[in-house]
């Protein structure tokens, strides 16, 4: 796997009746971020009340928004995470048919999300770490489930592109040879970094990806909002890093759906990626905006 070019790999998801594909020559894959009570008090408040509705609305928002995928993160204090995450994941499946991403640092609560999923999930997430591998990949395999891979270990958050590759090539490595997964069943995190501190992280991240789409073939994904994080009018900031990571080969980001200005964004360099057959999306989203308003 040090090669380059590498043959580009697609990874699949599934609800119960929905199958969504990840890929170099595919849309990109909008995978909402909302449903997370992370920040957010009140919703916290209400999670521990036992009032999910809020997660009700959330998904409306985002199904609304065009995402393919639902990230859905429990992770409250003082509570069951386990029980809170499963009841989350049964209420957002009768709700959308959209496929989840399973979102939890707490193993417990990875695989309580994972035995009630109907479909195969995404995990979210790994990282280099042997501990966090041996914890987290047997769970995947077992589930059938693809996973979010993040090239960092217990130093830090390395900001050389080499040392990603490094990571990222340790992570394959470990997880196709050692649990039996599929490559196309790992999306790595080249690591989007906050650009309000240091400009040139941005750089060594479209870097990274770049030489993982060439070397491995995989396909990745990221938190957007990260990039922008500090900085001021970060939708425009959004709208404009986005596409230039999706020529670089991000094939899917961790967003909020209810942005249109980075949501058209998107759909638009799919037309010029030549990941929109003869734009036939992009003319059907323009018509359908057309009629709305008619």
């Amino acid at each position: 796997m040090t090669g380059t070019n590498a043959e580009t790999k697609e990874t699949v998801l599934r609800s119960a009746t929905k199958e969504v594909v990840i890929g170099h020559g595919r849309r990109f894959c909008l995978i909402g971020e909302r449903i997370n009570p992370t920040g957010r008090r009140i919703f916290q408040d209400q999670l521990r009340a036992g009032d999910l509705s809020a997660i009700e609305r959330d998904v409306v928002a985002q199904v609304e928004g065009g995402a393919d995928v639902l990230d859905v993160n429990m992770g409250v204090p003082l509570t069951d995470e386990p029980e809170l995450l499963a009841k989350a994941i049964t209420l957002v499946q009768s709700l959308t048919d959209l496929p989840i991403c399973i979102d939890s640092s707490v193993v417990e609560a990875l695989e309580a999300g994972l035995s009630v999923y109907q479909g195969r999930a995404l995990v979210n997430s790994v990282t280099a770490e042997d501990d966090r591998l041996a914890a987290i990949l047997p769970l995947v395999k077992k589930y059938g489930a693809a996973v979010i891979a993040l090239p960092n270990d217990h130093d830090e958050i390395p900001m050389e592109a080499d040392k990603r590759l490094a990571l990222t090539e340790k992570i394959i490595r470990v997880a196709t040879g050692e649990y039996g997964l599929d490559a196309a069943d790992i999306l790595i995190d080249p690591l989007a970094m906050p650009i309000g501190a240091d400009t040139t992280t941005s750089v060594v991240t479209m870097e990274c990806m770049r030489r993982i789409r060439d070397q491995f073939g995989v396909n990745m994904t990221c938190g957007a909002s990260n990039v922008s994080f500090g900085m001021p009018d970060r939708h425009t900031l959004g709208a404009a890093w986005l596409p230039m990571a999706m020529a670089s080969g991000l094939t899917s980001a961790i967003m909020d759906a209810r942005t249109p200005q980075i949501v058209d964004a998107i759909k638009a360099a799919d037309v010029f990626l030549d990941h929109d057959d003869w734009g036939t999306a992009w003319i059907s989203a323009h018509r359908a905006k057309q009629a709305a308003s008619a």
